[in-house]
């Protein structure tokens, strides 16, 4: 029994339409023909037909193999390596740093800055 899974987003489809257009340029200049290339990969010639597509049905392990048949896995490795966004919300998880109960208060540059600093002297009205 097939099942159906619901469309991706127009800005997903384009990236796994280029992701395929991808893998057949890499294919194309190591000279590699479509049945050889399924052969290795272990995939029917329709199924590299829509990888090459950027079918979205096709499985990762399936992507994966192509990487590795063509010799660019570790390009696998890129992919959110560098998760700015993850590592910023992470940050804003983070305990704030308290002060000590008991701690003397400091008077602050501001304080100084101001000219409300009295030095010991009492204020006349």
């Amino acid at each position: 029994m097939k099942t159906s899974s619901a469309r991706p987003f127009p800005a997903i489809e384009k990236q796994m339409t280029a992701l395929g257009q991808r893998l057949r340029e890499a294919r194309l200049r190591r000279g590699i023909s479509t049945l050889l290339f399924a052969e290795r990969m272990n995939v029917s010639r329709d199924t590299l037909n829509r990888l090459e597509k950027g079918d979205p049905s096709i499985a990762m392990g399936t992507y994966v193999r192509a990487l590795r048949v063509l010799g660019v896995e570790k390009d696998l490795d890129k992919v959110a390596q560098d998760d700015e966004l993850g590592r910023k919300l992470q940050d804003l998880k983070m305990p704030v740093a308290r002060k000590p109960r008991g701690s003397p208060e400091r008077s602050t540059s501001s304080d100084t800055e101001s000219g409300t600093e009295n030095h010991g002297h009492k204020e006349t009205d």
